[in-house]
């Protein structure tokens, strides 16, 4: 599974992630591919992708979908997109059944970025939308503060301090790039690595 590292303050919120992925062909050899995981939705909301390339599909599917009803606020967009995925991600996967039997390979999470006019003390909210009961359907929870796929307890940690002390978004990140450096130095993650924020002014990249 590629890397996916999120955190939130009251300032915004900080993404990192690889931008790969392993796919099986209809023979079951595994094919490694690389594919945008983060996608954005609307100027304050962005969408990551977590697990099976076919997300990516997904991801688009749900932006022409929020685009079409107008929505903008990332508490609007969580539920809209829960429903959506759910029924898109029974169609994943019962169409992967008819060719391959179930794998870990074909399993799809998303996070959900964003900021809300709801509430002025908590304007940035995170969302981890995943399998939680059973395949193939969806469920969401809520993320407080910082969270990674697969999970990186030490770093998460770190974050969560940083983000509960409300640190600068680019101390944030930067402390996301040294993590995911140390994971490419131990041969866990190869790259390449996306970074973005999402501020009162929006999203933006921070990759070069």
């Amino acid at each position: 599974m590629s890397q996916i590292i999120v955190a939130q303050n009251v300032h915004g919120i900080v993404l990192a992630g690889e931008n790969r992925a392993i796919q099986l062909d209809e023979k079951g050899n595994e094919i490694s591919l690389q594919i945008n995981r983060l996608l954005p939705l609307t100027p304050h909301c962005v969408f990551l992708i977590s697990g099976a390339a076919e997300g990516r599909d997904m991801g688009s599917a749900l932006k022409d979908f929020i685009m079409g009803e107008k929505l903008n606020d990332v508490q609007d967009i969580y539920g809209t997109a829960l429903a959506y995925l759910s029924t898109e991600y029974e169609r994943f996967m019962r169409k992967k059944c008819e060719l391959l039997p179930i794998d870990p390979i074909h399993q799809v999470s998303f996070i959900l970025g964003g900021k809300t006019e709801k509430d002025q003390k908590m304007p940035f909210r995170l969302y981890y939308i995943w399998t939680k009961k059973k395949l193939p359907q969806l469920d969401g929870d809520e993320i407080s503060r910082a969270f990674s796929l697969p999970r990186r307890m030490g770093l998460e940690f770190q974050l969560n301090k940083m983000c509960k002390e409300n640190a600068p978004l680019k101390e944030v990140s930067k402390k996301m790039a040294e993590g995911m450096e140390q994971l490419k130095s131990k041969g866990e993650v190869s790259g390449p690595f996306f970074f973005g924020m999402i501020t009162q002014e929006g999203y933006q990249s921070l990759n070069p």
